[in-house]
């Protein structure tokens, strides 16, 4: 991986796993063969991992009293532009913030309770002191929702960065939780939100992807407001976003015919709904809801916001290691796809419509990644203090033809509305919307869903309401076979083998 303008650094990429068993219990997406057992080698290899981790950070939390901070040495925005960090080394110091367990004397947890507004992070109560759990307060590190490289071997496989069993699920906004079914609806109704994490791999290629549309979108606005009455299509790598139109009169714009994004056009590639346009973005908000961590660009330099004696709870220059980190982890991969099932599979999941969401691929038009503090969401070219090439090392993504680079996603980017039953109930207008979730790495990602209601493929796909109505209808109407070669040819999209393993 290159890095420019203020540093220089390269790793080696690494390859996938290969399949271990099938996906669900029938006959799964690999051959028919009974799952194998697991090996020695593989249970060594997992163990062997984790035990690399835990020497990278238990270096660090040693070098610090056990009633002191956690986090350790400190890293400015200033060093992480002076060019004295290689990439390597800024991702290790990523990697390391990631799997750190904060404590209060880092400025873990919230200050006293907000009376006024007892639900959004700095004012929340605790259930013991410490813990929330619903919304939030929930969880010491990012590593604990994001450690599972792959659900399909047994037992499963670590890995910094990865998605989170459904114990590791988040609730956020819940302020009420029908435990007990006292409305004998036969559901335990909640008012907020149940998310299960998903991983990062191959997110560098996903935000630079999601930039580039967004570039895209508010050139099309611009060309909206110098032609005022016309409307314009908003269309960008192949995606249809709807129109938009500008009064000359009013001076105002149209946005009435704008689907699947907010107003602004800015695509948001990460969270469920579609919430965030980088993973900066995202990790401002998870560290102040998960963890109670106040970052200095969002309250300001010296400013206890929340009350809890902690000021400089999250420096900008460790954010940015953090986004460097999760822009810079391997990308999923397909594995097996010249079988002649998985090719089967491929044309079935194409006439089923599935592509029409799930698209397999989006291209982008330039290689290099360039991430930007304080971000612009409708500019991403402001403030860029550091551009990485996602060709080389780690991140690995393919050159395309026209000279951008092939991001195998297997998503549109677009909010779709997908019916009352994978609805939430938190009386927002977008309960029933979700951006379309990426399926490379699936075959090793169960449970399936924005909050892992499906236990297996098959149950995910006929669970599609909405939007998805006719390809789940399409699904079932096809022969037991096409089902299975669709479901072989999913079992392909796989996970990356040894993510951080240069960096471990």
């Amino acid at each position: 991986m290159r890095l420019h303008r203020c540093a220089t650094g390269r790793c080696q990429g690494v390859r996938a796993r290969p399949a271990l068993h099938p996906l669900t219990g029938s006959a799964g997406p690999t051959d028919h063969r009974p799952p194998p057992s697991l090996s020695m080698k593989h249970l060594c290899s997992a163990l062997g991992f984790a035990l690399a981790l835990g020497g990278v950070v238990s270096a660090q939390v040693s070098q610090v009293p056990l009633d002191g901070p956690a986090l350790g040495e400190r890293l400015t925005q200033a060093e992480v532009t002076s060019g004295k960090l290689t990439l390597q080394e800024l991702r290790r110091r990523g990697l390391e913030i990631f799997s750190t367990p904060f404590n209060a004397h880092d400025g873990f947890g919230d200050g006293p309770v907000d009376a006024g507004d007892p639900l959004s992070p700095g004012g929340r109560p605790t259930a013991n002191g410490t813990w929330l759990r619903l919304n939030g307060l929930d969880t010491q590190t990012c590593l604990e929702c994001h450690s599972v490289l792959s659900n399909r071997t047994i037992p499963s496989t670590f890995a910094v960065g990865g998605a989170g069993g459904i114990g590791a699920s988040a609730f956020p906004g819940l302020s009420d939780f029908d435990v007990a079914d006292l409305d004998a609806s036969g559901a335990a109704e909640v008012n907020g939100r149940m998310i299960n994490p998903p991983f990062l791999f191959g997110a560098g290629g996903v935000e630079l992807v999601g930039k580039e549309m967004t570039m895209d979108l508010q050139a099309l606005k611009a060309q909206a407001q110098a032609s005022p009455g016309t409307q314009v299509a908003l269309v960008t790598k192949g995606v249809d976003f709807g129109t938009i139109s500008f009064d000359g009169g009013t001076e105002t714009f149209d946005t009435s015919g704008v689907v699947g994004i907010d107003e602004d056009l800015v695509v948001r590639p990460f969270g469920r709904k579609g919430g965030f346009s980088s993973i900066r973005a995202f990790d401002l908000g998870a560290l102040e809801f998960h963890h109670g961590m106040q970052p200095v660009e969002v309250v300001g330099d010296g400013v206890d916001a929340d009350g809890d004696g902690v000021v400089n709870e999250m420096l900008e220059g460790e954010l940015s290691a953090l986004h460097i980190f999760g822009v810079s982890l391997e990308r999923p991969v397909q594995k097996g796809k010249r079988g002649l099932r998985v090719q089967a599979g491929r044309r079935e999941f194409l006439q089923a419509g599935c592509a029409s969401c799930h698209r397999p691929q989006l291209e982008t038009e330039s290689k290099t990644l360039e991430l930007a503090s304080p971000e612009v969401e409708v500019d991403p070219t402001q403030n860029v203090f550091l551009s990485i090439d996602l060709q080389l090392g780690s991140a690995g993504f393919a050159p395309s033809r026209s000279g951008g680079l092939t991001v195998d996603l297997f998503s549109d980017l677009k909010r779709h509305e997908m019916g009352s039953f994978l609805g939430e109930t938190t009386g927002d207008p977008l309960d029933d919307w979700f951006i379309t979730p990426r399926l490379w790495g699936v075959a090793d990602t169960a449970p399936y869903l924005h909050d892992g209601r499906a236990l297996t493929l098959r149950q995910a796909i006929e669970m599609h309401g909405g939007e998805g109505t006719q390809a789940a209808s399409n699904f079932q109407a096809l022969s037991e076979k096409q089902q299975t070669d669709l479901l072989f040819f999913l079992g392909t999209l796989r996970v990356p083998r040894k993510p951080n393993e240069d960096i471990l």
